[in-house]
Order: C-alpha cells, then sequence, then structure tokens
C-alpha cells in the first residue's frame, strides 16, 4: 500500500489586476500531476528552476494552497487540513535547501532539535535533552555539541542538525527539498549516504527534489521529470536512465557528465542525437502552447508524456 498518493495535484497561483484587484489569470506552477509512493522508498521530483518541482513538495506538507486534486497519507485525505493537521506535522517532516537559513542562528543546537519534540511529546528537559543527544549520534555529530549555536558548523554538519529536526519525531515521510545542492561536491556525497544508510535504519520513505539527474539516480528508486509543472516522464530509475523516450529527459540524460574517457565518444554522439531531435520533432513532445502532453503508458512502470494516437 502506498504511504502517499497524489492525484491530479494543481497549485495555481492568482494574477490580479485593475482598481478592484480581480483574479483575471493563474499561474500555473503544478498542472496535474500524480504520483504514489510506497513506504520505504525513494521518488524522486526532477526539472529545472520553476518546474514546479519544489511547488509540488510544499503542497503535499501543506505550505502552499492547493487550487485542486487530492493528497492522501496512508490512506487519509490530508489535502484539507493545510499546515494546521497536527498528523501532517508530525507524520511527515522537511528538509530544506539551504542549511544557513533554514536554522535559527540565534538558537543553541539542543533548542533547534527539541522544538518539534515540546510542540508533539510530554517530555522532561533532561528527557529531552537525552533526545537530542541521541538524536546526534545517529546523524553523525558529538553529542557535546548541544550548547552550540549554527555558526559553529560547517555547511554539512549544519545539513545533518537540520535532518536531526525532521527525524526527532519519527516521521513516516520526509520531504528533501535540494537537500544538498548548497554543499560542497565532496560534502554531497557524505549527506547523501547518509540519508541511505538512515533511511535504511528508519524505514524512512523520501519524496527526494533536486535538479540534478545524477543525484536522483545515486538517491531514488523512481523518478518523474517536471516540465512547466506538468510530468513528461515517469517510472523506475532504470527506465528513465536506460530507456528515456521524451526529448527533454533525454535533454537532461545527455548533460550527466561521464568520467569514464572509454564513454566520451558515446556521450558526443549521444547529445548530438538529441539536438538534432530537439531541433526537427519539437512539436512531437509539445503541444502548441509549450506544455507537455498527457502521459502514456510505455510499460507497465514507464509513463511519457505524448499526444495520444488515435
Amino acid at each position: 500500500m502506498a504511504i502517499l498518493e497524489v492525484e491530479d495535484l494543481k497549485v495555481y497561483f492568482p494574477i490580479k489586476a485593475g482598481i478592484f484587484n480581480r483574479t483575471v489569470d493563474y499561474i500555473k506552477a503544478v498542472d496535474g500531476v500524480s504520483f504514489s509512493i510506497e513506504q520505504g522508498r525513494t521518488y524522486g521530483l526532477v526539472g529545472e528552476s520553476g518546474s514546479g518541482k519544489s511547488t509540488t513538495g510544499r503542497a503535499v506538507i501543506g505550505l502552499e494552497n492547493i487550487y485542486s486534486g487530492k493528497v492522501s497519507f496512508n490512506g487519509t485525505d490530508i489535502t484539507k487540513f493545510g499546515r494546521k493537521n497536527s498528523l501532517l506535522r508530525k507524520d511527515i517532516q522537511m528538509i530544506f535547501q539551504d542549511p544557513y537559513s533554514s536554522l535559527n542562528p540565534r538558537k543553541r543546537v539542543v533548542d533547534i532539535i527539541s522544538e518539534p519534540l515540546r510542540n508533539f511529546e510530554n517530555l522532561s528537559r533532561q528527557e529531552e535533552k537525552k533526545r537530542v543527544q541521541e538524536l546526534l549520534e545517529i546523524v553523525g555529530l558529538s553529542p557535546e555539541s548541544i550548547l552550540k549555536y549554527p555558526h559553529e558548523f560547517s555547511g554539512g554538519q549544519r545539513q545533518r542538525i537540520g535532518i536531526a529536526r525532521a527525524i526527532a519525531l519519527k516521521p513516516k515521510l520526509i520531504i528533501a527539498d535540494e537537500p544538498v545542492s548548497a554543499l560542497d561536491v565532496s560534502v554531497q556525497a557524505q549527506v547523501l549516504n547518509f540519508m541511505q544508510d538512515i533511511q535504511k535504519e528508519l524505514n524512512l520513505t523520501y519524496l527526494f527534489i533536486s535538479h540534478d539527474l545524477g543525484i536522483v539516480k545515486h538517491m531514488c528508486d523512481d523518478i518523474a521529470i517536471m516540465y512547466k509543472g506538468r510530468y513528461v516522464e515517469q517510472g523506475t530509475t532504470a527506465d528513465i536512465f536506460n530507456n528515456p523516450q521524451h526529448i527533454y529527459t533525454k535533454r537532461l540524460v545527455s548533460a550527466i557528465p561521464d568520467i569514464n574517457p572509454r564513454n566520451r565518444e558515446k556521450q558526443y554522439r549521444f547529445r548530438q542525437e538529441v539536438q538534432r531531435e530537439y531541433a526537427n520533432s519539437y512539436n512531437d513532445y509539445f503541444d502548441s502552447n509549450g506544455l507537455a502532453y498527457g502521459l502514456q503508458p510505455v510499460s507497465d512502470t514507464h509513463l511519457v508524456a505524448l499526444p495520444e494516437r488515435g
């Protein structure tokens, strides 16, 4: 059974004009996406800036108002509850992109991590302190760090503090929005491997949002490619990387650098083929407004946005 099910999700932002400030149109940030995630798996949302991937994640957790559609968590429709739903706030947590701005610089680590505990758990101060020290050990930081401030840590360590806060309430689902994009490449690998380790240990489910297909390939079981608020392709990681069908997906895959010198010629030819296909077949993949068509099945696990064939 899926722990999270999203059906035809739409997030529209109104455009207002005139002296009466009336809504004249909408910005369709997310325009009808659907997906489900099973317990313990990682589902990746990929796309360039403005594609709607982060807005999708924020809508799931209730940080954006939903225009229409349905979000179900463990079989319960949570669409109408929004950010005030206590179930949502406890069982679904978020790891934010920037470890520098997501932590309050005026608070010590013990207060940052224990904040969700104070909201949902009836613990004594001593029990809180012990729990925070346990969480710091889980994320690979010294328990003696509880009295330090965020500026006393490196970027990777700050992101680990953010992860400790996210897992404090033992959530079932974590939405990770570009969790390593603000970190150095060497630190990225450490944080990603750590996220995989605690996923196995705690049986966590991830909705993993990123613009980097290389990172998503490393982290995710299933992937959806977003473009202008819509899906262009959806499938398992093997489907997306071994058999990309949509021209937008092919362009993203072809842009992934390959450090193996033996593959450079093959990668160069693939890029050239993709560029020619994009130039000659654009109208086969996008409608007259430059938007993706509806998803059509390629296999049981693989869907691609193509016009319906009569």
